[in-house]
């Protein structure tokens, strides 16, 4: 391969690693704007660690147990060592004809924080911060990077007759967050105050330009979550995954304007935003696959789903704060069918293989995430007690605010 394709090929993932990592930005400042005042520190504490999180439980263990090589135990797992290990032409089109070695793990490292990231905004404001951590650190560690695997890394579901596909992540990055949060939410129950006799309190969030700002930075980021996972520069593939993913996004805003303004009769702002995320998520399962007209409608439902699953989840008391169950679960399992309806792969054969990828990951993640929340809420507790709830997360967790000046004096 010619080296300068070989460099503008790499050098574009790398570019797209850098939008990646933005997008964390972008999700602390969601979720604190959607929260109250007194648990910022708090949810931008979760947001800084855990990308920290994910670059190091890949760098020592993830990247080996998401691509081993050679998978084994019938394509359900393998391990090709710990740590990072350099293989021979590591550096040259002899590792890939996109990309260096070193630019594979960065890149794919970018993407295993958001699972953690997902499940940070559902269990905001009333879950302690170590367990929290503790299951970032297994779930980002070991739980997806072995799902990344089974699709990936050549395992079993890339090696079905017709082989499950998930472009850029719908199900392998957002759905497997998606059941952490769902099952984090439940187990800790809502937050005092959501649910009372008379019905759901709405707790509004403190910041809405923050929240506004939060969206923004992963719309923007976005473009190199599912334009990077081209893993190279080809004009073509790169560009018309950038219309895909711009469209779905836009019509995911009017899917959900539509949507919120016949259930609740306003123009729902945070419903909006949620709207835009969710025809992100939906897309991304198939955004190369994908025409202008069929985009649109992955979004635009996308937007659609995501208004009724908050209102399903208020209804069903499992409180989420920011609609992240609502987004990437529910999104992310809509997206993923999607490729079996639209798009260069539509068919039955194709619905029947995208439908066991969603049944397989969820139920591995669901059981996971069930046996580390509820193995550590019977233990060590996983929830603040009542009076650190009312006072905030903030003061008791990290003894500090995020406005001082603006904090009452009582």
């Amino acid at each position: 391969m010619n080296q300068e394709i070989f460099t503008i090929n790499n050098l574009w993932v790398l570019v797209a690693t850098i939008l990646v990592f933005i997008m964390h930005l972008g999700f602390a400042a969601l979720e604190a704007g959607l929260t109250r005042a007194k648990n910022t520190v708090n949810i931008l504490f979760k947001n800084t660690i855990i990308p920290a999180i994910g670059i190091l439980t890949y760098a020592f263990i993830g990247f080996n147990l998401m691509y081993p090589g050679d998978p084994f135990a019938g394509g359900f797992f393998g391990l090709s060592g710990l740590g990072l290990s350099l293989p021979d032409g590591w550096d040259t089109a002899a590792y890939d004809e996109g990309y260096t070695f070193y630019t594979d793990f960065i890149f794919q490292a970018m993407f295993a924080a958001t699972a953690a990231t997902i499940v940070s905004g559902a269990v905001a404001e009333r879950i302690k911060l170590g367990p929290f951590i503790f299951f970032s650190i297994l779930y980002v560690g070991i739980c997806y990077p072995i799902v990344g695997m089974w699709k990936w890394g050549g395992g079993f579901l890339d090696s079905l007759d017709t082989p499950f596909y998930d472009f850029a992540g719908s199900t392998i990055v957002h759905s497997v967050g998606g059941w952490g949060a769902l099952v984090g939410a439940f187990l800790l129950g809502p937050r005092l105050g959501k649910y009372t006799e008379k019905g759901m309190k709405p707790i509004p969030g403190h910041s809405i330009p923050m929240a506004t700002i939060g969206v923004f930075l992963l719309w923007f980021g976005w473009f190199g979550f599912n334009g990077g996972s081209v893993l190279s520069a080809d004009p073509g593939e790169v560009s018309k995954v950038f219309v895909t993913t711009a469209i779905a996004g836009a019509a995911g805003a009017f899917g959900a304007l539509f949507a919120s303004y016949w259930k609740f009769k306003t123009y729902d702002i945070t419903m909006v935003l949620n709207g835009i995320l969710a025809g992100l998520v939906g897309i991304t399962a198939g955004a190369d696959l994908m025409g202008v007209g069929e985009a649109a409608i992955i979004g635009f439902i996308g937007g659609i789903i995501v208004v009724f699953g908050v209102v399903l989840f208020d209804k069903i008391k499992i409180d989420d704060p920011v609609g992240a169950i609502s987004v990437h679960l529910l999104g992310g399992i809509w997206g993923t069918l999607a490729v079996g309806l639209f798009g260069d792969l539509a068919g039955m054969s194709q619905v029947l293989s995208q439908l066991l990828g969603i049944a397989v990951v969820g139920a591995f993640c669901f059981a996971t995430s069930w046996l580390l929340f509820f193995s550590m809420k019977r233990s060590i507790g996983i929830r603040v007690d009542e009076r650190e709830e009312l006072e905030g997360l903030d003061i008791n967790e990290h003894s500090m605010q995020a406005y001082p000046d603006f904090a009452s004096k009582d």
